[in-house]
C-alpha cells in the first residue's frame, strides 16, 4: 500500500518550511497568492489532502510529543528546566524533544517551523526570536515561554527584581557603596529586568552603580569582563548570571586580585558550578527544575483545553551567601587595578571552562 503523502513531502517538493504548507491551507491570507498557489499544485500533484474540521481548519494529528527550545544546550543554567520539563511531561504521558538553537534567532525560527507539525506543544527557554514571529507561533500551537514576559502568550519567570534587590542590600550592608553590573546579551529580556532593578535598589538604598558591558553570558565573557573592570574597578559586582561570575573571579585571580578581599561577587541562577568554583560563588538561586516542571504543566492543560493566562507566573529567588563577597575593606589595602594582565595559561585555563548562555 502506498504511503499517504505529508505536509513534508509537500514542503520538500515545494521547497518551502512545513509551516508555510500548513497556513497555505490553514491561513492563505499569510502567504502570498503565488506561493499558496504553487504549494497548491504541488499537493494536487503528491496526491495530498488536507484534513479538516467544520470550520475548514487543518486539524492538527495529536503526537503526544512536546518541543523544549534552548539558547544553549552546554549552558549549566538550562540543567535543571530541563530535568523539570522532562520530569513533568513523563508524569504526563508525553516524550520531549530538547532542541538547541545556538544563541540564533534564526536558527531557532527555523527549528520551530520544522518542529511544528509535530509536537502537540512548545517550550521557549531564553527565546532570542522577536515577539511577533512567537505571537504567530503560538497561534498555532499552545506555547509557553520562559524567562520572557510577552502580552498574549503564557510565560514563566523568576522574580528578578526581587533577586537582585537582596543581593544590592546584601552587598550594602556589607560596606560596599559602588557596585557594578556586568550586562548580559542585549536581546536578553531578563538583563533589561535585572538592570532595571540594579537601578531602582540603587536610588533606594544609596549606592552608586554603574554598567559595564554587555556581553554574552559565558565564562569566556566573564573573563574579558575582568579585564575591562580592571580599569575602573568598584569594591563590589554583580553579574548577569553565575558563568559571567565564574569568569570575573578567574580572570580577577589571574591578575593577582583576590576575591572577596579585593572585590566581591555576585552572581545570577545558583548552578551547579557555583559550589565548586573558589571561592563559592553567593548568587541568587532561580527555581529552575520548577521553571521547567510548570512550564510544560501548563502546555499540556493548555493541549487539554485550558485557557491560557495572560498574566505572568512569578517564581520566587533567594540570595545565597557563600564566600565570594565580605566586608569591604580600606582603600589602603586595595590591589593595584590595571598593573597586572592575564596571562596566556591563565587566560586558556579560564577560556577552557564550558560555555553556555541565557
Amino acid at each position: 500500500m502506498q504511503k499517504r503523502p505529508t505536509v513534508y513531502d509537500v514542503a520538500k517538493a515545494a521547497g518551502v518550511a512545513p509551516s508555510t504548507v500548513s497556513r497555505a491551507f490553514s491561513r492563505p491570507g499569510r502567504v502570498s497568492a503565488q506561493t499558496a498557489a504553487h504549494i497548491r499544485a504541488v499537493a494536487e500533484e503528491l496526491g495530498y489532502r488536507v484534513t479538516t474540521t467544520e470550520s475548514g481548519a487543518p486539524t492538527h494529528k495529536k503526537t503526544r510529543t512536546l518541543a523544549l527550545f534552548v539558547s544553549d544546550i552546554g549552558n549549566p543554567f538550562y540543567v535543571e528546566i530541563i530535568r523539570g520539563a522532562h520530569d513533568s511531561a513523563s508524569v504526563n504521558g508525553y516524550a520531549l524533544m530538547l532542541c538547541d538553537t545556538q544563541e540564533s534567532s534564526r536558527a531557532e525560527r527555523i527549528a520551530v517551523e520544522r518542529a511544528l507539525g509535530s509536537v502537540d506543544g512548545i517550550v521557549l527557554s531564553s527565546s532570542r526570536m522577536s515577539d511577533s514571529a512567537i505571537r504567530m507561533m503560538a497561534k498555532q500551537v499552545p506555547t509557553v515561554v520562559l524567562n520572557r514576559v510577552l502580552p498574549d502568550v503564557h510565560s514563566v519567570v523568576t522574580d528578578n527584581p526581587r533577586g537582585v534587590r537582596r543581593a544590592m542590600e546584601h552587598l550594602g550592608s556589607l560596606g560596599h557603596s559602588t557596585i557594578t553590573y556586568i550586562a548580559g546579551p542585549e536581546a536578553s529580556w531578563a538583563d533589561g529586568v535585572r538592570w532595571r532593578a540594579v537601578l531602582e535598589a540603587g536610588h533606594e538604598l544609596d549606592l552608586k552603580v554603574r554598567r559595564l558591558g554587555s556581553y554574552m553570558p559565558t565564562i569566556r565573557a566573564g573573563l574579558r569582563a575582568a579585564r575591562d573592570f580592571a580599569e575602573r574597578p568598584s569594591s563590589a559586582v554583580l553579574a548577569y548570571n553565575d558563568q559571567m561570575a565564574i569568569g570575573l573571579i578567574k580572570g580577577f585571580q589571574a591578575m593577582g586580585v583576590t576575591v572577596p578581599d579585593d572585590v566581591s561577587v555576585v552572581g545570577f541562577d545558583n548552578i551547579l558550578l557555583d559550589d565548586i568554583v573558589t571561592p563559592a560563588l553567593t548568587t541568587v538561586a532561580a527555581p529552575l527544575h520548577s521553571q521547567g516542571s510548570i512550564a510544560v504543566g501548563n502546555v499540556v492543560a493548555m493541549i487539554k483545553g485550558a485557557k491560557p493566562s495572560q498574566e505572568p507566573l512569578v517564581l520566587p529567588t533567594k540570595l545565597v551567601v557563600r564566600a565570594s563577597t565580605a566586608q569591604r575593606k580600606r582603600k589602603s589595602t586595595s590591589p593595584a587595578w590595571g598593573t597586572t594582565k592575564v596571562s596566556g595559561s591563565a587566560s586558556k585555563a579560564a577560556m577552557s571552562t564550558s560555555r553556555g548562555s541565557k
